[in-house]
């Protein structure tokens, strides 16, 4: 998996590359420019666009020169921008700006390059600022960020946009970012890259590796994580030859209420798909004729309420119990969830009307059993948290969350995040936009309670169950377009799911 570095520790981390390959930091400069120029030269596909390449004075306007040095050597009509105050020139960029100037390339200043006229298939390198930036921009950077994001052609920055903070949140005028179509990060990405106000800058991410030497990089303490298909696989458990379906477990999803059915339905078939030997989903009465001909693979439970689910079942056969998908906030659902929390002494995933009520009851979070799956969408999570100014506060109070409380939190979003009791938070790199869609969160609830009753650990079960959903869901957007994709079709594609995991193990690279 690749960790998420803060730029200390990315500092770090070339620091003693530089001292212990060693390799000088012009030369480490040089091979991350030829990561991007070829990585650029594959995207161009055999055009030919001018290259536009704005450059700051530091060391990722170096990258840039770099850049523009190897394009003019590849025979592209290269121009670059620089500022005027050349005491601000970092030794590197001097370096390079000595190099480059050897060479045909055009050089101008940052306030003439506002002149230029970039055509819709040409190239801006954003080489302004990377990711050691700290405070917002000013004077003549403002200007040509604006011009960079109001001209035509194909935006790439390198390492971050300018004017995005890698750690924190940037408090700027949004004017005041570049936005990039393509980012390309060094060896590992940013933790703002995962943060949903940062979308419109950051566009599509890459990351490039340049040889930083792994020995820091496995040592180095890390709280952040993000998770490929690579990481996955391992989890995996082969199914026995003489296995059974009691070798898979027995799960109990307590889920529905009038109107609400198909939530039930939903989780206990996505539970069956994820694996599971046997299911139970006990339902009101209202909804018995519904499951037992939806799902005829799933055993009932009937509760005496037609409306919500009002009684706990005897819970003795059960290895693993999923709550919350359409309960309803009734009174005697109220009740419920507090019992469940008081009862349940196997493995838990409480989920929507579950962690609404805990909500509204937040002194119950005492009796939520360590160890217990909470998996809310950002709503959700403020109702049982408390609200946060951004992205970076709200994954800080995450983090507080589960260490306070001792449980494992699933926050989903377009990078769901996986935080447990300890802190460590693991972002995933399946989904897509399509899965934004009523029941999605059901059918992740079914999945995670499914394994958990195969004997996943509550981390194992947190990270394979959101890729696999994950994962479901993007063949299901394949097959049918995201405008189209249903909460029914992503659990069609999790055997296919499985299947693309166990046969395509090595298309993952970290």
């Amino acid at each position: 998996m690749l960790k998420i570095f803060s730029v200390e520790q990315t500092r770090r981390a070339d620091a003693f590359t530089i001292e212990n390959e060693p390799i000088a930091s012009i030369d480490l400069m040089e091979r991350a420019a030829k990561q991007c120029f070829e990585w650029i030269l594959e995207k161009l596909a055999g055009s030919s666009p001018a290259v536009y390449v704005f450059c700051g004075t530091g060391n990722n306007g170096g990258d840039g020169l770099a850049i523009a040095r190897m394009f003019t050597a590849a025979n592209y009509k290269v121009t670059v921008a620089i500022p005027q105050d050349a005491s601000k020139f970092s030794k590197d960029f001097e370096a390079n700006l000595l190099r480059l100037r050897a060479t045909e390339c055009g050089v101008v200043s940052l306030s003439e390059s506002l002149t230029w006229i970039p055509q819709e298939n040409d190239i801006l390198v954003d080489a302004l600022f990377g990711s050691g930036l700290s405070k917002p921009l000013k004077g003549e950077f403002e200007e040509v960020i604006k011009f960079i994001n109001q001209s035509q052609g194909s935006v790439i920055s390198i390492d971050i946009p300018s004017g995005l903070f890698a750690d924190s949140p940037a408090e700027i005028k949004k004017s005041d970012v570049v936005k990039a179509d393509y980012t390309l990060s060094f060896q590992l990405p940013k933790l703002a890259f995962f943060m949903p106000e940062n979308d419109e800058f950051i566009g599509e991410w890459v990351v490039l590796p340049i040889g930083l030497l792994p020995q820091f990089i496995e040592s180095e303490p890390c709280k952040s994580f993000y998770i490929s298909g690579s990481d996955i696989r391992p989890l995996l458990k082969v199914r026995k030859k003489f296995s059974h379906k009691g070798t898979y477990g027995h799960a109990l999803i307590l889920a529905g209420s009038l109107g609400k059915t198909g939530a039930a339905v939903l989780s206990a078939k996505a539970c069956l798909r994820s694996g599971a030997g046997l299911v139970t989903s006990h339902i009101p009465r209202c909804g018995y004729e519904i499951m037992q001909s939806s799902v005829p693979e799933v055993m009932v439970s009937i509760d005496p309420s037609f409306d919500e689910c009002s009684r706990l079942p005897d819970l003795s056969p059960f290895n693993a119990i999923g709550a919350g998908p359409g309960f309803g906030s009734g009174d005697e659902a109220r009740s419920m969830v507090k019992l469940i929390m008081q009862e349940v002494k196997v493995p838990l995933v409480l989920d929507a009307d579950a962690l609404n009520i805990l909500a509204e009851n937040k002194t119950w979070l005492a009796f939520v059993p360590a160890g217990s799956i909470l998996t809310p969408h950002p709503k959700e999570f403020e109702r049982l948290a408390g609200k946060t100014n951004d992205s970076f506060e709200r994954l800080a109070l995450l983090r507080d969350f589960c260490i306070r409380n001792k449980v494992y939190l699933v926050l989903k979003g377009a990078y769901t995040v996986t935080c447990t009791p300890t802190g460590n938070c693991f972002f995933n790199s399946t989904g897509n936009p399509g899965m934004a869609t009523a029941g999605s969160g059901d059918v992740l609830t079914g999945i995670l309670t499914g394994l958990l009753a195969q004997g996943y650990t509550q981390v194992e079960a947190c990270l394979l169950g959101v890729y696999l959903h994950g994962l479901a869901g993007d063949l299901a957007a394949l097959q049918l377009g995201e405008e189209a994709v249903m909460a029914g079709d992503i659990i069609e594609n999790l055997g296919n799911a499985y299947k693309e995991l166990y046969a395509n193990v090595g298309k993952w690279q970290e």
